[in-house]
């Protein structure tokens, strides 16, 4: 049985599917999430919120910044969080939403460092460095927000 979803999932992976059915223990159909190993969002999100966790580190340690360095924080490990939250979307309108709470965070996260750049509290190596990982970040979650509506409206269709 569990070698035969491990095929199911292959298959809607390959298919380009998120959901997918599946029979429960009591014989009912359901929904169920096909998850992606190694997915590319998940690994830059997740890789992206350890840096602002060490720039977090740097900011209050080193340049004595305390105020900033929280709305930072707060706003740039809450994207991969919410990325990660779209895995277990009940829908497609849920996990597009999930994802435009990301891509929220994601631009609140760029104006934080562009503060951070204009107050001159961090220099303009740091903030491209950080903005750059951003900006593939916010490609990707538009692109996918975009194909998402374009398959729903297919769907309605």
């Amino acid at each position: 049985h569990r070698n035969h979803q491990r095929y199911h999932a292959i298959a809607c992976r390959s298919a380009g599917k998120r959901f997918c059915k599946r029979k429960t223990g009591n014989g009912k159909t359901e929904n169920w999430r096909v998850r992606m190993k190694d997915n590319i969002l998940d690994r830059k999100c997740k890789a992206f919120a350890v840096r602002i966790v060490h720039f977090y580190k740097f900011l209050v340690n080193t340049q004595k910044e305390t105020v900033l360095s929280k709305q930072i924080l707060r706003s740039g490990t809450s994207i991969g969080a919410n990325t990660r939250e779209r895995l277990n979307a009940q829908s497609n309108a849920d996990f597009a939403n999930k994802l435009s709470i990301a891509l929220k965070e994601a631009d609140e996260t760029q104006y934080w460092l562009e503060i951070l750049l204009e107050s001159n509290i961090i220099d303009d190596n740091m903030f491209s460095s950080l903005n750059d990982d951003l900006k593939e970040i916010i490609a990707i979650i538009t692109s996918s927000i975009k194909t998402v509506k374009r398959k729903e409206l297919t769907v309605k269709e």
